[in-house]
């Protein structure tokens, strides 16, 4: 099995172009935003333009969500691909994936600018950032049991053309991931704050809060999530340990389900016991 990779920023047309790289690199398998792709259809994985957050979607295409490694190199190890096309925002994200995936060393690697012109690629960022459209390299057909309730439409690609006839690449889709339909969002720590204080203040056992400190996860500038830690002033009486694992377990789920983001760590720091009298 060989690997090659198509390499460039977000947004500049790697999807749009995937089907001819493969073609020209005689590659019949593709990888793309979590999702392994051959003959034309979604043959493993879950894509990261389902996800509902930027953050998710990362840690979706580079496959490092509980399971969704394990079933891709499952369903490479059954089909036996000859060639894989890995695209990737950068060389460093598409050696992840091939560690993470447990494939051979890249033996090629594309560079987007090296195969589409400036203008090209202008068009293809505004697409993107603009109209929220980004591309599956797979046809709408195929697509449509994966994307339910998404608006998906189809777009023709061809490789050759000639005065008498078209001879046909595949059928390309778009999709608008929900991440994208409103522009860029942005959660300010403050509203982290305001989470955690809510949650500690319905815990009967929690008599002070306070030292509330976000810190940010960044991994080779990638946004690996967040770091929750505080001080708190207990009640006396309750069994410590299971009072605080509980109110991490439910700062942890309660800020993810809320933002989207990924919370590492929750750190909390028992100053002290207040006694009744």
């Amino acid at each position: 099995m060989d690997v090659i990779a198509l390499v460039g920023p977000s947004g500049t047309g790697k999807s749009h172009r995937a089907l001819i790289v493969a073609h020209e690199n005689k590659a019949d398998a593709i990888i793309d935003d979590g999702i392994l792709i051959k003959d034309g259809k979604i043959i493993a994985g879950h894509s990261a333009k389902r996800e509902s957050s930027k953050i998710m979607a990362v840690r979706r295409a580079i496959f490092i969500l509980p399971g969704h490694a394990e079933e891709v190199r499952a369903a490479i190890n059954r089909e036996n691909p000859r060639r894989i096309l890995i695209l990737g925002t950068s060389e460093n994200m598409a050696h992840k994936i091939c560690k993470i995936l447990a494939l051979p060393f890249i033996s090629k690697i594309i560079n987007i600018e090296d195969i589409a012109t400036r203008a090209e690629m202008q068009k293809a960022h505004v697409c993107r950032m603009k109209e929220g459209k980004h591309i599956i390299p797979v046809p709408t057909i195929e697509l449509k049991p994966h994307f339910s309730g998404f608006l998906i439409d189809p777009m023709q690609s061809f490789f050759k053309k000639s005065r008498t006839r078209r001879r046909r690449l595949g059928e390309k889709s778009i999709v608008r991931p929900i991440f994208s339909y409103y522009g860029r969002l942005i959660i300010d720590d403050s509203a982290i704050l305001s989470i955690v204080s809510q949650i500690a203040a319905n815990k009967q056992s929690v008599d002070k809060l306070f030292g509330i400190h976000i810190d940010h996860i960044f991994k080779d500038a990638e946004d690996q999530g967040i770091s929750v830690s505080f001080k708190v002033i207990l009640l006396y009486g309750k069994h410590i340990p299971t009072l605080l694992k509980e109110l991490q377990r439910k700062i942890k789920t309660t800020i993810e389900y809320m933002t989207g983001m990924i919370v590492q760590n929750v750190n909390i720091t028992v100053k002290a016991l207040r006694i009744s009298v």
